[in-house]
């Protein structure tokens, strides 16, 4: 299981990723925008759920480090914390206000639309390579089960992603409208995005 330690500081990491502007959160916005608040909530919790397959690679990969070498499974984290250190460094090189995406107008089904959210979010190499990053950091080995641990954090950031991107599609057109009006507001969210991978990798790599 998760120590209150674990659980607050991964769910609070997850939180601020997933609001900073992004692919997944900006299609939302502008698919609920162009279609209404049910293709918004189906397109975002299709990019949430499609997080679970990430969590799957993740929790096989690190557990087949972990039983095969402690060292593997350092040198993993070592990787990981640069990888997160570089993500925060383009984050804060590329700041700027959240742009919405075109969505097209065309009328779909609520299940292709999540279907789409989730096929778009689980090809996606870059996420792939986030989970090996970020999850691992918040595994504490002498806690028992590496796999339980691991399964558990995906989980939680998967269900703090339907639920923020539920409530995005829900209420697409005030924020949208909200991020049009004040457009350094995706300039914030990206600094605290930046600074926030940077002093993870740091974390990671300086305290292990």
């Amino acid at each position: 299981m998760l120590s209150p330690e674990q659980f607050f500081g991964f769910l609070l990491a997850a939180v601020l990723i997933t609001a900073s502007p992004g692919p997944d959160n900006l299609l939302v916005l502008s698919t609920g925008m162009a279609r209404g608040r049910g293709a918004g909530m189906a397109f975002g919790l299709g990019c949430a759920a499609g997080c679970l397959s990430h969590t799957a690679l993740a929790l096989a990969g690190v557990s087949a480090l972990v039983a095969a070498s402690p060292t593997a499974f350092t040198a993993l984290r070592w990787a990981g914390g640069l990888y997160l250190v570089w993500l925060g460094v383009q984050a804060l090189r590329h700041a700027g206000p959240a742009r919405l995406a075109d969505a097209h107008a065309a009328t779909e089904s609520t299940a292709r639309l999540f279907a789409k959210g989730l096929v778009a979010n689980a090809i996606n190499p870059k996420v792939v390579l986030f989970f090996l990053s970020f999850l691992p950091q918040f595994v504490q080995p002498a806690q028992g089960s590496v796999a339980l641990q691991i399964g558990l954090l995906g989980l939680l950031f998967t269900v703090q992603a339907a639920v923020l991107f539920g409530l995005l599609g829900w209420f697409a057109g005030s924020v949208g409208g909200w991020l049009q009006r004040r457009p350094g507001a995706g300039l914030w969210l990206d600094r605290v995005a930046g600074l926030l991978f940077v002093g993870l990798g740091l974390r990671l790599i300086l305290v292990g």
